[in-house]
């Protein structure tokens, strides 16, 4: 019997550009009106300031809206180097890059017919980073949540990720994510949606409660 959880909808083209428009429309003023010591922050990505990482997420947004996609252009090297190249701006222009990235690159990922997809996902889930540098509650929900969970269901399916069954709080039907089962059962969370982005961006979960069965922590992070 084919329920909800095994259904899967096609894609929206305009999806990612909306995520980032709710995103941006959240996220910019809350950084206009930071002083300039919170960019200094450390965040959950490793050796990054909350600076580094909006540098990061301005410079992947621009090269989306410049098509600029040359060899690596994702690697840990080049967001390095994206970094290092901006080191002389100051956090005003920081700010600015990243909300014309966010204002302009949704057309360019809904023309590129899903490659680009889980840019605006990640992008996200960097927002959320962000956030909980500055101690800021509901880090990685908000109104772009609903519109991060349907763009994570149909990357994670499409990366051939382990098949998940999510029973959330937050909504009424169950999620599915991940490939397709095969011979063995999916495995099963039980939780809040937030907690479960948390869990695929590989974010810290401590102090959180859910179950997950048939798969380890590890298995779930899809940016790792």
């Amino acid at each position: 019997m084919t329920t909800p959880a095994d259904v899967y909808e096609a894609r929206d083209p305009g999806l990612p550009g909306r995520l980032l428009t709710v995103e941006r429309d959240a996220l910019i003023p809350l950084l206009r009106a930071r002083p300039g010591e919170d960019f200094g922050l450390p965040t959950a990505c490793p050796g990054w300031t909350v600076r580094d990482v909006l540098a990061h997420c301005g410079a992947v947004l621009t090269r989306v809206v410049e098509s600029r996609f040359e060899e690596g252009v994702f690697s840990p090297e080049a967001n390095d180097r994206d970094i290092a190249e901006r080191a002389g701006w100051s956090v005003a222009e920081i700010v600015d890059e990243l909300e014309r990235g966010m204002s302009e690159a949704g057309v360019v990922i809904a023309e590129a017919g899903g490659v680009l997809d889980g840019v605006a996902l990640g992008e996200w889930v960097h927002a959320g980073d962000v956030r909980e540098a500055f101690g800021e509650p509901g880090a990685y929900a908000g109104a772009g949540l609903p519109y991060a969970l349907t763009l994570l269901a149909r990357v994670s399916r499409e990366r051939g990720h382990v098949p998940v069954h999510a029973d959330l709080d937050d909504l009424d039907e169950p999620l599915r994510l991940g490939g397709v089962a095969g011979d063995r059962p999916p495995a099963r969370y039980i939780g809040d949606a937030p907690t479960l982005i948390r869990l695929y961006a590989g974010r810290p979960v401590s102090g959180t409660g859910y179950e997950l069965a048939g798969a380890a922590e590890r298995d779930l992070n899809i940016f790792g």
